[in-house]
């Protein structure tokens, strides 16, 4: 615990202190964020928050990180490599706003990385299956964390809740390299988020958002139970609950008006959503924060779960999730 606690607060400490230099630095190298109609803040804002993030995460994990068992060393840097190949592509976009696709290829590149590393999905028993999963999931959830940095305070929160989570279950099973992982980007992201939080004096830009869902997504892979995957599988989907629920009402939204779900930015989003209803943005981001502990206790439920136990409490949570959903796509707006 001693080894975790010296992630935790290295990566914390460097994050703190690395993102005030990043938001001097961002305005003079041109990584600032213009406001317009798609956005909501109403001055310009510094973007390179996101290396900050990235800097401690590495900085922590190559300081204090040890006694892995051999195996996961290659795993390790696998894991860094893909963050650093796609922090660059995200520093790359904060610069100068690349193609959706160049960001796909950065995003490909990265988990292509990732299961070079031996971290893919194996609960669904078919080499094939497994591997067009494991790039589904690594992609997906890279892009439903960048698609929930959309408020002051809202990816960097979320993720650290996340994290809290994933360390939890990780040392409940003696998972080493994922505790150590999970804990690193904890502090990181708690180290950003003093700076983040709603007033944002700097953003994460897409430099932080891509690279924090890869490394996140690689996480919930490298998780792994006692107990029949059967039920176990939907932990991580679990503790991911909020990015892909509003990944999944962003896309619906916008098919339904007949707009490209991944090329186009919009005010369309769960927080968005509530504050048109009446929430301030402090206050949407911070029962946000509640629905991701909410989704991290179920996952931890889902844990000791029997089959029946696991699905009933699966098959709940995504009756409220539907709800949610019609509730906030098909509902007229102004109250909930």
């Amino acid at each position: 615990m001693a080894v975790y606690m010296l992630i935790f607060f290295a990566a914390l400490g460097i994050a703190y202190v690395g993102t005030p230099l990043a938001q001097r630095v961002a305005p003079v190298a041109g990584f600032v964020k213009q406001p317009g109609a798609r956005h909501i803040h109403t001055s310009p804002i510094p973007l390179l928050g996101g290396a900050a993030i990235y800097i401690g995460f590495v900085a922590a994990m190559l300081l204090f990180n040890s006694g892995q068992p051999p195996a996961e060393y290659k795993q390790l840097a696998g894991i860094l490599v893909a963050a650093t190949t796609l922090a660059l592509f995200g520093l790359w976009d904060d610069r100068h706003e690349l193609k959706a696709v160049v960001k796909l290829i950065g995003q490909f590149l990265a988990a292509s990385i990732i299961i070079w590393s031996g971290i893919r999905v194996e609960f669904l028993h078919q080499p094939v299956l497994n591997l067009i999963a494991t790039f589904a999931w690594l992609i997906g959830i890279s892009n439903a964390v960048n698609f929930l940095d959309n408020m002051d305070g809202l990816a960097g929160g979320a993720v650290s809740i996340a994290c809290a989570f994933f360390f939890l279950l990780a040392t409940t099973n003696n998972q080493i390299l994922v505790a150590s992982l999970s804990a690193a980007l904890f502090g990181a992201c708690l180290g950003f988020l003093r700076y983040n939080f709603n007033q944002a004096k700097i953003f994460m830009g897409d430099t932080g958002a891509l690279f924090l869902g890869m490394v996140l997504a690689a996480v919930a892979i490298k998780l792994r139970f006692e107990n029949n995957d059967i039920v176990t599988w939907m932990i991580p989907v679990m503790v991911l609950g909020l990015p892909l629920f509003d990944t999944t009402l962003v896309a619906i939204s916008r098919l339904r008006r007949g707009v490209n779900p991944f090329t186009t930015a919009g005010k369309d989003h769960t927080s968005h959503r509530l504050t048109d209803r009446g929430f301030t943005r402090r206050e949407a981001v911070l029962l946000l924060y509640v629905v991701c502990f909410a989704f991290g206790m179920a996952s931890l439920f889902l844990l000791n779960a029997n089959l029946v136990e696991g699905y009933l409490t699966g098959g709940i949570v995504a009756l409220i999730c539907l709800f949610a959903l019609w509730r906030l796509e098909f509902h007229k707006r102004g109250a909930l």
